[in-house]
């Protein structure tokens, strides 16, 4: 200890540049995947739209069949709030409702009070059990989806026996009307099914109003157009009236305040669980990185150090820390593990003053003075300062060479 005024002092801690250049590897990956971000958000923010679109071209998205409309005299329009798709209900519309399951029980309840009895043709895209039970009442949703996409029509309805087989394989429907019509089954439920309005809700003249329930929306889609009779089946279902209303719920409809939703509400489940998946990802790695559980194992060193180069590392960690209490309790308590044997005294008592003072004293006649200053150079307080510190150091080694002085 004494020799550790004389050494340079180092520093442990990582420059700016040694910071620098461990971390901008790290930090290179997240500027590309900034960039790739917005290079992503720049390029989709053209005029592309989402699945089942009409707007959009895109392999999930509906253009196409809207441009066939369009050429056999259909005009498509879409909306986006339910007081629009409400207001487009008649007998000379066909209103799609692309998501159904995305309203709430109470928009579902107030669109089926607007379109029952209009006269025109509500068709809804693969509506889920509670969706469809507020839209079409006296149909209802079986849990098990139909294990084949592409089926056969297997019903009279003029519009499928036309198209042949398509691709309605989705969910499933069973019904209490008896004049419905279900086609395209799978293990005997439908995945087509068209629902006439009743006579009395029937409209006065024109084509009878009905509601039709599509199990799949892939016969919507622009990459799935061209596949067994999608195309005519399509066209025949959307283009029975002179005008089609797409309407797509978003999240900007305003119409329900009853139904507001929290910000958890709005988000798709599979963010949810991705968050989850990766809060326990982290979790495995902080345990595979962490340290191991249960006692250390003492390893042999692959090269031999010196004493002094140990006791010099360890004095510059004290000093760094300004660690002089642990410091001086190490010289004490090492000091009196050596002196315990020297005047008889158990090496485990060699810590407890009422069994090494009172030897101590006896050996040394009283030469070193009174048990007070014996007490007070072995147990006392930690020094105040690095020359209290080297001065005790030096008490110490001095007390041990009178013990040991024959």
């Amino acid at each position: 200890m004494t020799t550790e005024a004389t050494l340079p002092t180092t520093s442990a801690s990582p420059t700016a540049r040694q910071v620098w250049t461990r971390a901008r590897g790290i930090a290179l990956a997240l500027v590309v995947l900034l960039a790739g971000a917005v290079a992503i958000a720049v390029v989709r923010s053209d005029a592309r739209h989402g699945e089942l679109d009409p707007r959009s071209a895109d392999p999930y998205g509906s253009r196409a069949v809207a441009e066939l409309l369009a050429d056999r005299g259909v005009s498509t329009r879409v909306v986006t709030t339910l007081d629009d798709a409400r207001a487009a209900a008649g007998p000379d519309t066909t209103l799609l409702v692309a998501v159904p399951d995305l309203l709430t029980e109470r928009q579902q309840t107030r669109l089926h009070s607007a379109t029952e009895g209009s006269g025109g043709r509500t068709l809804l895209v693969a509506p889920g059990g509670p969706a469809v039970e507020r839209l079409a009442p006296g149909v209802t949703a079986d849990p098990a989806l139909s294990l084949d996409s592409t089926l056969a029509p297997a019903c009279d309805l003029p519009a499928a026996r036309r198209a042949g087989t398509a691709d309605t394989g989705g969910i499933r429907y069973s019904t209490t009307h008896i004049e419905a019509d279900t086609c395209y089954p799978s293990r005997r439920l439908a995945t087509l099914l068209r629902i006439p309005d009743a006579p009395e809700e029937a409209a006065p003249e024109g084509t009878p109003g009905d509601t039709v329930v599509l199990g799949a929306p892939d016969i919507l889609f622009n990459n799935h157009l061209d596949e067994h009779g999608n195309a005519s089946l399509a066209l025949q279902l959307l283009g029975s009236r002179d005008h089609l209303v797409w309407y797509l719920p978003s999240v900007s409809d305003t119409t329900a305040p009853d139904d507001e939703r929290s910000f958890f509400d709005l988000l798709p489940s599979g963010w949810l669980w991705g968050t989850l998946q990766l809060f326990i990802a982290a979790a495995l790695a902080a345990l595979w990185r962490a340290r191991r559980l249960g006692p250390l194992v003492p390893e042999k060193l692959p090269v031999a150090i010196r004493a002094s180069e140990t006791a010099e590392g360890r004095a510059r960690l004290y000093r760094k820390a300004n660690a002089r209490d642990r410091a001086a309790t190490a010289l004490r308590s090492a000091t009196r593990t050596r002196l315990a044997p020297l005047v008889g005294t158990p090496v485990a008592q060699a810590h407890t003053p009422e069994a090494l003072l009172p030897a101590l004293s006896a050996h040394l006649h009283d030469a070193h003075g009174d048990g007070q200053s014996l007490h007070t150079l072995l147990f006392g307080p930690p020094p105040g300062d690095d020359a209290a510190l080297i001065a005790l150091a030096d008490q110490l080694d001095a007390l041990e060479r009178q013990v040991r002085r024959p």
